[in-house]
């Protein structure tokens, strides 16, 4: 269970490594006020959801405890980003406040996941 709990877990980083490399290549774009969401950010934000449900499921399987109130938290915060980017996928220009705050919430996801013991 060990391993599948691993590779999952990789994935997980993968998915997160896309939608936050997504962001940081329009950093500059959005400065210009062009930047748009990529479908790397798309499709890394359904990574990491499906991944973050199956990491859960499997912790729980194995008989590990889940901080379910951690894991509510950060799947709010991923809905959230789902949502905006989901919505916004096909427009050709997405506004500044909308996209950094794409950014700041992947970012506020991933502090969670690594400070919240």
């Amino acid at each position: 269970m060990n391993v599948l709990i691993n590779v999952f877990l990789g994935l997980h980083i993968i998915g997160i490594a896309s939608l936050l490399g997504g962001f940081l290549t329009q950093m500059k774009a959005m400065s210009a006020g062009t930047a748009r969401f990529v479908p790397a950010m798309l499709h890394g934000a359904l990574t990491m959801l499906v991944t973050g449900v199956l990491l859960v499921g499997f912790r729980e399987m194995d008989g590990g405890t889940v901080n379910n109130i951690k894991i509510g938290v950060k799947l709010a915060i991923l809905f959230a980003i789902l949502a905006i980017v989901y919505v916004k996928r096909d427009e050709e220009r997405v506004e500044k406040a909308l996209f950094g705050a794409v950014g700041g919430l992947t970012m506020v996801n991933i502090f969670i996941a690594v400070l919240w013991r």
